[in-house]
């Protein structure tokens, strides 16, 4: 049986929706950020060094990294091959967007997220306006630019093609669902009709809520 360690408001939410697609029997060990430093539980430390989540047990493998486990996932569970395309192109596109959702895209949603909490609890009232200056400063100047670069790139793949991959949703649109969905709350997608469009349509996908039934409340941090 496959066991998915699940962290509430996480990267995880999609394993478990990878999981719904390839209608493959789970369960669930929960976990609960801490409600004042949103930090995953030291209890996760027993499962893997890191203390993050996702991480995914199947028999003897414990494997941390949702690309990793996406793929993973894929290569052992995907005998029809739908979830990974067999044209050379398209599986070229499938490679370079499962790296780019956590190496390119991300690290700014993340910069963003601790630049958009300085100057606010816990931090200490007496340097929180200074704090809050510095971090709406480093976001005006750079990280929403940077983001609009990367939402104007989206969009514009999207406009070429119907799924990340190309012409058929693939895992890499599983993988690329959590900083589209991160980019929703820092920032929106009122400019980009295409990547609003493409996040609506993995929304109502069945395997999308159920993946959301078993996994519980699912909102990212702003």
């Amino acid at each position: 049986m496959i066991t998915v360690h699940h962290l509430n408001n996480s990267r995880s939410q999609r394993v478990l929706w990878m999981l719904e697609e390839l209608e493959l029997p789970y369960q669930i060990q929960r976990y609960q950020r801490d409600e004042k430093t949103m930090l995953a539980p030291a209890s996760l430390k027993k499962v893997h060094p890191l203390g993050k989540s996702p991480v995914l047990v199947d028999n003897d493998l414990t494997l941390a990294e949702s690309g990793a486990i996406l793929e993973y996932l894929q290569e052992t569970y995907d005998a029809q091959g739908n979830f990974k395309p067999t044209d050379h192109f398209a599986r070229q596109q499938y490679r370079y967007w499962m790296h780019y959702a956590e190496g390119s895209l991300m690290p700014i949603l993340v910069m963003k997220l601790i630049f958009g909490r300085l100057g606010k609890p816990p931090m200490p009232w007496l340097i929180r306006p200074i704090a809050g200056a510095i971090g709406k400063g480093v976001q005006q100047n750079y990280l929403d630019k940077q983001l609009a670069t990367h939402g104007a790139y989206l969009e514009q793949h999207l406009t070429e093609n119907t799924w990340f991959a190309g012409s058929d949703f693939s895992a890499a649109d599983v993988q690329m669902s959590f900083p589209v969905e991160a980019m929703v709350s820092r920032g929106g997608l009122d400019k980009y009709p295409k990547l609003h469009a493409w996040l609506s349509t993995i929304h109502a996908r069945p395997a999308y809520q159920k993946a959301l039934e078993q996994g519980g409340p699912y909102q990212i941090g702003s």
